[in-house]
């Protein structure tokens, strides 16, 4: 379950960026993560929640969006959206293709409560 690392990494750079910018606590973060990096939403929530316990975003919410792969061919050059197992070009057939997006995984926003 690799979601624990990722919300691990996630936090670590969400409590770092919150207590540089004087933060009391965090409300709200927004991640970003491609369909191919496998994040299985439930397990990322129950991951966040727990290891946010204790610190600056213990309570915070956590807002995952998806991202679904899209490639280009590099043969005709149609762009296309595909599943983790097709990537031939559906215009040509051909398998020359190029990832453009679905691999991503960043933080998106923080919303942060600001004292005084």
């Amino acid at each position: 379950m690799h979601e624990f690392s990722l919300a691990s990494s996630i936090l670590e750079t969400v409590d770092e960026s919150a207590r540089q910018s004087g933060a009391s606590r965090v409300l709200k973060v927004s991640v970003v993560a491609g369909e191919l990096v496998q994040v299985v939403d439930e397990a990322m929530h129950f991951a966040f929640e727990v290891l946010a316990e204790g610190t600056i975003c213990e309570g915070a919410e956590l807002e995952l969006s998806f991202v679904e792969p899209r490639s280009r061919c590099l043969d005709c050059g149609r762009e296309f959206f595909h599943d983790a197992r097709h990537w031939r070009c559906p215009e040509c057939g051909g398998p020359n293709t190029e990832l453009l997006a679905g691999r991503e995984l960043y933080i998106d926003s923080i919303e942060v409560d600001l004292p005084g």
